[in-house]
């Protein structure tokens, strides 16, 4: 199950920057194309957020973190990049 959380947490922290690149370059460049990525892009971004955040919970007893390293888990998921330090820190036994 920590591999799976490994991979939904990198996945995760892509679709993020994927999702910030959208409105931040392709918006403001005034292509119509960001609505047309911006739900698929927010579906699968929206969905692995869920998924990271329910695995981070279900995994808070098999790995023994405390609340506090919980906290710091789920808030990196509203950091950019924040998952891929999560990777680094705690899931670098996999």
């Amino acid at each position: 199950m920590l591999k799976i959380f490994k991979i939904t947490a990198i996945l995760e922290g892509i679709s993020y920057l994927v999702l910030f690149a959208n409105m931040l370059f392709i918006k403001p460049a005034h292509l119509d194309l960001y609505k047309t990525l911006l739900y698929p892009i927010g579906m699968g971004h929206g969905v692995l957020f869920i998924g990271y955040v329910l695995l981070a919970v279900l995994l808070k007893n098999v790995q023994n973190w405390d609340f506090k390293n919980l906290g710091i888990i789920l808030f990196a998921s509203l950091v950019p990049f924040g998952t891929f330090y999560i990777d680094k820190k705690y899931l670098n036994n996999v």
